[in-house]
């Protein structure tokens, strides 16, 4: 545990192998396919409020193996304020720029000192918020699949975290004097990030399935009559494992 806190700190992300049993996987594999394709997307390549569309991904963000890591970096009241599926297959094979994740997802709308600009996601009002926001929270990226080299793995420039929010120029800068690094993930495993960590990825260069939960976790409520749009936060029983199928994943 020490070196991940050491990672995460220094360098903005941190890496933990075989977190999630090869069952429980493959039951998050299946309760991923049974997702009804949002309309103009029949690819899943990327599937946002996802805790609303499938609900049995809540239990998910409450089981020991994901939450202990928030619970214990963020505080022990660290709950899950965001759910997305990410997927790379011959048919969305896609890539991603180079940036950090700056928005979090609102109940509504409110003006709040240092809040904006707004933004709507999936229906959902999104805001950039303060920076000391952002460094109040983690992101937890649950691999289904194995994620090596040739999978389109997220790449990072480390520390980048602890230079607040960057322009354009700021990040063509640290390309050229950092040098990036690939964070290949096996199934079951989890990649820990940090929000403001300058991150990308590239087209898989042999595209299957590239499938990833993104969740991230905040501890702290908002200012100025701001809510997040859902928490989920209550852990499960002890030694829980994720038993059934379709709408419900519940701990036996």
């Amino acid at each position: 545990m020490e070196t991940v806190f050491r990672d995460l700190e220094e360098r903005g992300f941190a890496t933990i192998a075989d977190a999630l049993a090869p069952d429980e996987v493959a039951l998050l594999r299946l309760a991923t396919e049974s997702l009804p394709a949002a309309p103009g997307d029949e690819t899943h390549a990327g599937v946002r409020d996802l805790f609303a569309r499938l609900p049995a991904l809540r239990q998910l963000a409450r089981h020991p193996a994901i939450l202990g890591w928030p619970a214990a970096i963020l505080g022990s009241r660290a709950f899950a304020v965001r759910a997305i599926l990410f997927d790379k297959t011959p048919a969305a094979n896609w890539r991603v720029a180079w940036h950090q994740d700056l928005t979090i997802p609102t109940r509504m709308r409110a003006d709040a000192p240092g809040f904006g600009p707004w933004s709507e996601k999936a229906g959902i009002p999104h805001v950039q918020p303060p920076v000391a926001v952002l460094e109040r929270m983690l992101t937890v990226r649950i691999h289904l699949d194995p994620c090596g080299t040739e999978q389109g793995p997220v790449r990072v420039l480390p520390g980048t975290h602890r230079l607040g929010k960057l322009t354009g120029e700021d990040i063509d800068a640290l390309r050229t004097s950092i040098a990036e690094v690939g964070v290949p993930v096996p199934a079951g495993g989890l990649l820990l990030m940090r929000p403001l960590l300058l991150h990308a990825s590239s087209p898989a260069a042999t595209p299957t399935h590239r499938r990833v939960i993104h969740l991230e976790y905040a501890a702290d409520p908002l200012p100025a009559g701001l809510e997040w749009h859902e928490q989920w936060s209550v852990p499960a029983p002890p030694r829980a494992r994720l038993t059934r199928l379709g709408r419900r994943l519940v701990p036996a």
